[in-house]
């Protein structure tokens, strides 16, 4: 293929295509007319000797052609629009950048609150997207560019992706006011004759679990969840404990009927980490809203 003769702009109805796998939606978020697109996507079979995407029922599916197109042409794209924007200056105050980021439950809680609050008073036309958080750092989304920032804790973060540290934490103990074994305090006996209640975020074992284990304990989970937020309203109605981050079970001992205790046993603090694609480090808008999240972590 003579690459002088391919109009690039048919790279973006493509992989506007890709994302959306339907034509209406794809001019949509082009802002084009399904005409237009339609005929961009006659042009690209064309030019690329294949149908790309073909009809299954009432969607569009990629050939193996395009899937094996998909990523490099978007990366491409996003390495252009970081690189044209690097030189800008940003506005803060006169932005209406809409940024997309992962958290879970617990982090929005803790963090968003305070960060809605700074923007509204440096960068009131920013819009905040939050998207849930799996388990798992999604890199998938993040190298398609559909997600900005993800907020968590991560064991192991790609080379591809930078990481900062936002935020310290620690844990404590959840318990329901006059619990009946609690009259004498926490000690680490009584915490293992309590009933517990584990949020697991996923994992197959967190810091508490991997502390007992190594020192040959256990404790007696009988309820998982993934939701930190109804953790401290089933403790608050139970006899069950949960350990929680300090910050999120502080924030509930101010609303429900629940006590707080340290553990007794030293696990130290553990880090909340801001992650972004290495590709953005000179991304001016993206790198000042790390820095607005950095500073409210450090007054929390």
């Amino acid at each position: 293929m003579n690459i002088s003769n391919f109009d690039l702009n048919l790279l973006r109805v493509l992989d506007a295509l890709l994302r959306e796998r339907n034509v209406s939606r794809a001019a949509e978020r082009l802002s084009l007319s399904q005409p237009a697109v339609s005929n961009a996507l006659s042009r690209l079979r064309e030019l690329l000797d294949d149908p790309l995407l073909v009809r299954v029922g009432r969607t569009m599916q990629p050939t193996p052609r395009a899937l094996a197109l998909e990523n490099p042409i978007r990366t491409a794209l996003q390495q252009i629009v970081h690189s044209l924007g690097a030189g800008e200056t940003f506005d803060p105050a006169r932005s209406r950048l809409r940024f997309s980021i992962a958290v879970t439950d617990y982090v929005e809680l803790v963090c968003m609150p305070a960060l809605l609050r700074r923007l509204a008073e440096r960068a009131p036309g920013i819009v905040i997207d939050i998207q849930h958080l799996t388990p798992t750092l999604p890199v998938e989304a993040m190298d398609k560019g559909e997600i900005d920032l993800v907020l968590g804790r991560f064991l192991e973060v790609p080379t591809r992706f930078h990481a900062r540290r936002w935020a310290t934490e620690t844990l404590k103990v959840a318990l329901r006011r006059k619990h009946p074994l609690l009259r004498d305090g926490l000690d680490l006996q009584r915490f293992l004759q309590l009933r517990h209640l584990w949020v697991h975020g996923g994992q197959t074992k967190g810091m508490v679990d991997q502390w007992l284990g190594a020192n040959g304990l256990s404790r007696h989970i009988v309820y998982t969840t993934p939701n930190y937020l109804q953790a401290a309203h089933i403790v608050a109605g139970s006899d069950l404990a949960a350990v929680l981050p300090t910050q999120l079970a502080r924030h509930f001992a101010g609303l429900l009927p629940i006590d707080l205790y340290d553990l007794p046993f030293d696990l130290g603090p553990f880090y909340l980490d801001i992650v972004s694609s290495a590709q953005r480090e000179r991304d001016t808008a993206l790198q000042w809203l790390i820095a607005q999240i950095i500073a409210v972590g450090s007054q929390a």
